[in-house]
């Protein structure tokens, strides 16, 4: 069984939302945050938050103050950054702490998972470049995060295809899958088949990371 909780909390840029699905028996936590075009109700961050906590993995998802005071458009990078900062700051956990995201969020991972603390660094849909303009890599972001960063890139992703990443890249293969990671109605393997993989993608990275006694593995 696992428990809901929900809290707003303050930041320099307004309050944001703290969202958390906890396990009752706990080897980790995962902080996840939203992109740029949507909150934490996406489809990858709710398949995390119902299936990891059931491994033994607690998720928590934070939304930003931009996105809790309903505004359309994303902040600055150093907004997000900081925010993000703030609101992770207001967690305890006493497992090891992991930092993630989708798109924006995770590339504002990438920036701060290691000055937050983190053992590792979960990238979901990447966003390598904007949509046909690979020479604007934001390669760098992900090299620099400082941690072991998992990518978690759908086949079929216009932000970069798992193909054009560095070599190198830990990375989970989603087949089929778009930067939503979702795949189409009728494609094989199916969404739930797919889902299951980015869970399953998720939790052995971070049991590689952390041994079940609680420490950050080699």
């Amino acid at each position: 069984m696992t428990t809901l909780s929900e809290a707003t909390y303050d930041t320099p840029y307004g309050p944001g939302r703290i969202v958390a699905r906890r396990s009752d028996r706990p080897w980790a936590v995962l902080v996840l945050t939203h992109g740029a075009g949507g909150g934490i109700e996406s489809h990858d961050l709710e398949v995390l938050t119902a299936g990891l906590p059931k491994l033994g993995v607690g998720v928590v998802r934070i939304e930003m103050p931009w996105r809790t005071a309903g505004k359309r458009i994303a902040s600055a990078p150093s907004v997000l950054d900081a925010s993000f900062t703030s609101l992770v700051d207001h967690l305890r956990p006493r497992v090891p702490l992991f930092i993630g995201g989708r798109s924006a969020g995770a590339r504002v991972a990438c920036r701060r998972g290691r000055a937050l603390g983190a053992v590792g660094v979960v990238a979901l849909a990447f966003p390598l470049h904007p949509p046909g303009r690979p020479e604007r890599s934001r390669a760098d972001e992900l090299l620099g995060a400082g941690v072991p960063t998992l990518v978690v890139q759908g086949e079929r992703d216009t932000f970069g295809t798992p193909a054009e990443f560095p070599l190198g890249t830990s990375m989970v293969v989603l087949p089929g899958a778009d930067h939503s990671l979702k795949v189409a109605k009728r494609a094989e393997p199916d969404q739930a088949a797919v889902d299951a993989l980015l869970v399953e993608g998720v939790h052995e990275f971070l049991h590689h990371r952390v041994g079940r006694s609680g420490t950050a593995g080699e």
